[in-house]
């Protein structure tokens, strides 16, 4: 039965049995001649086959559903391209397969940075795609091939790794996140905070509908100015000041002078990318010891404490 502690209220009932297939689908130690119970790392470039053209590895199973095919990621961008109106493609990297399922909300594709929290270690740089169409699958499987883009074999063992861990990992960031969210907006010294986990988001409503719960991404925007954001950002301490997202630490970036820097100044304003704009990934530290970093960064960014609008 479900366990009390693991409900949340208001979203999605949690997906039956994501903890047990992410560490047991296709990972029984029988099908190792060692029988080793973590899978055995293969550096072969080349594997003999059964009979011409008949392999012992079609498809890798995901613990989101094992019907799904899972290829790189890299491969998949002309496909895409060329049947515009027709396939649903979404970028599922924040939300991960532990809260949100998006095939079966009616995409047509989904994309993953495996990166981020699948493999949640900032120790990988890998992207997937989930399909449920076999027809699909198999254009984007021979994009794959052709072009070479394949992870490497100790990337997809640090991958599988990470995925053992995702269900309590997610549950940790989430439970993070909401703690965070929920004090940064009772603040002054806070403008407006961005979690899809409060009820003051816009679309809450929607996210409760669709998911099981929130990830660790949070936006909040500082009074005052870009001293202000600058100050905050230079003072937090457990805090890492790095661009990624996923990760066991937390991580806080300022999008206009960072991640969107690129962007001409007028189309970061439009898109709500001020320079007063935080991001934060709230990792798996001890929630009341993030609390105590972001409360002395922002005394350092207001020390007459006087919020200046």
């Amino acid at each position: 039965m479900e366990k009390a502690e693991e409900r949340r209220p208001g979203f999605l009932p949690p997906f039956k049995h994501f903890a047990t297939q992410a560490i047991h689908v296709g990972q029984e130690p029988e099908q190792w001649k060692s029988m080793a119970v973590v899978p055995p790392i293969s550096l072969s470039t080349t594997f003999k086959q059964q009979a011409p053209g008949e392999h012992c590895l079609v498809w890798i199973e995901t613990p989101t559903n094992p019907v799904m095919k899972v290829i790189d990621i890299q491969g998949c961008a002309d496909i895409v391209h060329k049947h515009k109106g027709i396939l649903l493609a979404v970028d599922n990297t924040f939300m991960s397969a532990y809260f949100q399922r998006p095939l079966s909300l009616g995409a047509d594709i989904c994309m993953y940075s495996a990166t981020k929290y699948m493999n949640g270690h900032s120790d990988v740089v890998m992207g997937l795609v989930s399909v449920n169409d076999n027809d699909l699958y198999e254009r984007l499987k021979f994009l794959q091939y052709s072009l070479g883009a394949v992870p490497s074999p100790f990337d997809a063992y640090l991958c599988n790794r990470g995925l053992k861990t995702l269900s309590i990992r997610m549950k940790q960031h989430f439970r993070n996140a909401q703690v965070i969210a929920r004090y940064l907006e009772s603040d002054p010294r806070v403008e407006r905070v961005l979690f899809p986990g409060l009820a003051s988001h816009p679309q809450y409503e929607l996210v409760k509908r669709q998911c099981t719960g929130c990830p660790g991404m949070i936006s909040f925007y500082i009074k005052g100015n870009l001293e202000h954001a600058t100050t905050f950002l230079k003072n937090l301490k457990l805090f890492a000041l790095a661009v990624s997202l996923g990760d066991c630490e937390s991580l806080a970036e300022h999008p206009a002078i960072m991640t969107h820097a690129s962007i001409p100044k007028a189309e970061r304003e439009a898109l709500g990318i001020s320079d007063t704009l935080i991001r934060m990934s709230i990792g798996l530290e001890d929630s009341e010891d993030l609390l105590e970093d972001l409360d002395q960064a922002l005394k350092a960014a207001f020390p007459d404490n006087k919020v200046r609008n």
